[in-house]
């Protein structure tokens, strides 16, 4: 499946994707929003999950490097030495 294939899925089918078949590369918090990162194959999906809702408000998928640019304030490198 490619991005455009991924983008034209049902949100359940999109939800399915991601929880088994994706990796979880880490979050980041967007005002009371926490935004899950994820790969799959040669893209990058975000979750937006709000926990005062209980639920998730969007599913955004992208493939440009720029995209990370939000994530990478929280990698740390300290344990590459």
């Amino acid at each position: 499946m490619n991005i455009l294939n991924f983008k034209t899925l049902p949100f359940d089918k999109k939800c399915d994707t991601i929880t088994y078949h994706s990796t979880y590369l880490g979050h980041r918090t967007l005002g009371e929003t926490k935004v899950f990162l994820y790969s799959y194959k040669s893209f990058f999906i975000e979750v937006f999950y709000s926990s005062a809702k209980a639920s998730i408000l969007m599913i955004n998928s992208f493939n440009e490097v720029e995209g990370l640019e939000d994530y990478i304030k929280n990698i740390s490198l300290d344990d590459l030495n």
